[in-house]
């Protein structure tokens, strides 16, 4: 059996957001639930759970996001917040 990406879930303080699913879109949420209760021996009870490490995983393995994060990480804090400096168009 292969290894899924996601491992045990962990115990975290959530923030609540309601959202819509398509129905495709649950029923293979609801099957990766089933198959990652499988390979962990722990049920996966409620499907929902497992879309916060999915987009935490997602979000991590975003090479463009690390760049734009690692960029503003770098920069000062008033500089971060500051928006770019205009350009003038020769006449």
């Amino acid at each position: 059996m292969a290894k899924l990406k996601l491992g045990a879930l962990a115990d975290d303080r959530p923030v609540k957001l309601t959202i819509e699913l398509p129905a495709a879109v649950h029923r293979d949420l609801a099957a990766y639930a089933a198959a990652l209760g499988h390979e962990t021996g722990q049920p996966v009870n409620d499907p929902a759970k497992l879309i916060a490490p999915m987009l935490a995983r997602f979000i991590a393995s975003d090479r463009a996001f690390a760049k734009i994060r690692n960029v503003k990480k770098r920069l000062p804090a008033n500089a971060a917040s500051a928006a770019p400096p205009a350009t003038t168009e020769p006449d």
